[in-house]
């Protein structure tokens, strides 16, 4: 819920700010929180903590960065449901990297996915195409998958207090270190950017202990589909706020949500039996 919401947040505080600086504050933030509520333990850091933090650090600034670029141009309702393209992504990153070929429901969901992202990314929401704000949230997705993997791969084997302060750290360090080569200007402070990255860094700080703590016990199948509803929450506040995505891009939000949760859904029962007798 509290993610879902976080969307609409960062699109006001663009307003006043650019979004390297607004990424590198909002972490900078979320670090700074961690860091004193970690620091009984912040000594026993080891390699492999500081490495899976560096790592999934690398993500979530990848990740946080282009979908913040792609939400000065799109509604933040839309972003929410493209950047939940994540989970069906996440089968497509294991087959590449680890040779693991997705089953019949993450195709399927690959399928519900990519023709509600048809539906969504067309002009208003009437024609197919794709505009700078869609591909680099599109973009952003598959950075955010690369993270969900990560953190799979680490949890259970890393103290997760440790790692999340790395994590963020290493995100805003690199947002802050980019603002220079990209040309974007310190802003000036203002009462909506201050509130907004104070709110935000503890929002993300919540978020990402979360994450790591919860994944230790909670398979990554029920993980991905609670996930889920953080593009409705984020399609509900959008609505309260004004925002009016039309029928077809309404359809478009749906069959994603439906496409994230059918791919991590098991093949139905009767088709692991036919494949057994066929056997």
């Amino acid at each position: 819920m509290i993610w879902g919401a976080t969307f609409l947040t960062v699109q006001n505080a663009l307003a006043v700010s650019g979004p390297l600086f607004f990424v590198g504050l909002r972490f900078g933030t979320a670090a700074l929180l961690m860091a004193l509520l970690s620091a009984p333990v912040l000594r026993g850091l080891t390699w492999r903590e500081a490495k899976a933090g560096i790592l999934i650090g690398i993500s979530i600034f990848l990740g946080y960065t282009l979908q913040t670029y792609g939400l000065q141009t799109i509604p933040s309702s839309k972003s929410a449901f493209i950047t939940a393209l994540y989970v069906p992504i996440v089968p497509l990153l294991q087959w590449l990297v680890l040779r693991r070929p997705p089953g019949l429901m993450s195709w399927l969901g690959i399928a519900l996915a990519f023709g509600g992202l048809v539906l969504l990314a067309g002009p208003d929401g009437a024609s197919i195409g794709l505009g700078i704000g869609e591909l680099l949230t599109l973009i952003s997705a598959v950075a955010i998958a690369s993270e969900i993997i990560l953190i799979g791969g680490y949890a259970g084997r890393v103290d997760v207090r440790r790692v999340t302060v790395v994590q963020l750290a290493t995100a805003s360090l690199l947002a802050f270190g980019g603002m220079a080569p990209m040309g974007e200007p310190v802003p000036a402070m203002s009462p909506l950017l201050l509130a907004s990255a104070v709110g935000l860094g503890v929002a993300s700080a919540g978020i990402q202990l979360a994450m790591n703590w919860a994944q230790k016990t909670v398979s990554p199948t029920r993980a991905t589909v609670i996930y889920a509803g953080e593009p409705v929450w984020a399609g509900i506040v959008g609505r309260i706020a004004g925002e009016r995505l039309p029928a077809a891009a309404l359809i478009g939000a749906a069959l994603i949500v439906a496409g994230v949760i059918v791919s991590e859904l098991k093949p139905p029962r009767w088709a692991k039996d036919r494949r057994a007798a066929e056997a």
